[in-house]
């Protein structure tokens, strides 16, 4: 099967990814989009708070974990790039998520959501750098975070090896070309027609701006999201830390990713001073001593925002040909490898790992399409 993925970013890369590996041809074009959520993200592998969460968006995310502890087992001594699955934990000090959290690890016992009550001497052992001002928090052991720039090197490295993938950078598609039911071929920016069996849209923020053209709207737009970078020590800060939907992450070697901020602005992936003064003074209320260490990086990425943050993955409805795996909000890194996991196993007509329904394009977008 020859098929062409439109969009470069995670979802892209791991849908071709699974795809490859099960002998499929593939032809990656990367549509260079400035400010992509995938090199911008966090990587926390979890929903931040997931019972705020759809049960479909838990439901994949629950594998992201261990799909990537396994793909970097098997990529790393291919391409020399660990990814750094770094096993922290977390610790919510939301007082008010304190009850529903704990109720939440009781009702679904999901292991990646087994978490425990900590009061402050339990807190100085898990976390001694927390400010006094926090006297208990919930601890989650068991989630980790992914060093998401290396992630995408890494698959981008191991695709770019592979004898059944093509990339083709700054190769913009430009327009869709439909005969009955069906993409006839795809063209490029310079007009350069692409012939293919299936097409794969993973285009992220941008996603609607296919509708016209593929006749149905597909409802994602962008959402800003800004970050900053401190560099403490290496191994400074032991765990992960979360309050009122702001985050530390600690990496390996000291640096500590700061967010996030929320703000619809189109596709505007510019920083502001006040949203990154925000942002450390969230930091500096958890953490006090990071006021010490320098902040050496800022940027801004775009999220695939969604009706509830439910990706959509499968086949359109009324192409037989087209296919996505888009929309996946805040948590397309967490939810990735199970997502492209889906695609593959409907693409190829496998049995399928979760309820394929919950992210079914017809199931979402049917009342949409548009009959012009």
């Amino acid at each position: 099967m020859n098929i062409v993925i439109i969009g470069a970013g995670i979802s892209g890369l791991l849908s071709a990814l699974e795809l490859v590996e099960q002998g499929c041809q593939v032809s990656i074009y990367n549509q260079s989009y400035a400010g992509q959520a995938s090199w911008a993200g966090g990587g926390i592998l979890s929903p931040m708070y997931p019972w705020r969460y759809p049960r479909a968006v838990n439901h994949l995310a629950q594998h992201g974990k261990a799909l990537y502890q396994t793909w970097n087992e098997k990529l790393q001594p291919v391409t020399g790039i660990d990814f750094q699955i770094h096993e922290t934990g977390m610790l919510i000090l939301d007082e008010a998520d304190f009850e529903i959290g704990l109720n939440y690890k009781t009702q679904f016992q999901e292991p990646m959501q087994h978490c425990e009550y900590l009061q402050r001497e339990q807190l100085d052992q898990v976390n001694p750098h927390l400010s006094e001002q926090f006297q208990h928090a919930i601890y989650f052991p068991e989630i980790a975070n992914v060093r998401n720039p290396r992630l995408l090197q890494s698959l981008r490295n191991y695709l770019e090896q592979h004898p059944k993938v093509q990339f083709f950078d700054q190769t913009p598609i430009h327009k869709f070309q439909i005969q009955h039911d069906k993409v006839e071929y795809v063209e490029t920016e310079a007009g350069q027609k692409v012939y293919a069996d299936q097409f794969v849209l993973t285009t992220g923020a941008w996603s609607s701006l296919w509708s016209d053209q593929l006749g149905l709207e597909l409802p994602v737009r962008p959402v800003q999201g800004q970050m900053a970078l401190i560099k403490a020590p290496a191994h400074w800060l032991p765990t992960m830390c979360m309050n009122r939907v702001m985050y530390l992450i600690p990496r390996m070697d000291g640096h500590i990713v700061c967010g996030s901020s929320m703000q619809e602005c189109g596709f505007n992936a510019e920083t502001s001073d006040q949203i990154q003064q925000n942002i450390l003074e969230a930091a500096y209320e958890m953490v006090p001593e990071l006021a010490q260490f320098p902040v050496v990086q800022n940027w801004a990425g775009l999220r695939p925002s969604s009706p509830e943050g439910i990706p959509y993955i499968g086949q359109l409805p009324h192409l037989h040909n087209v296919w996505v795996n888009l929309g996946h909000f805040r948590n397309g890194l967490c939810m990735g490898p199970a997502s492209a996991q889906l695609l593959r196993q409907l693409m190829l007509k496998q049995p399928t790992s979760v309820n394929a329904a919950a992210y079914s394009p017809e199931h979402l977008l049917k009342s949409e399409i548009i009959t012009s």
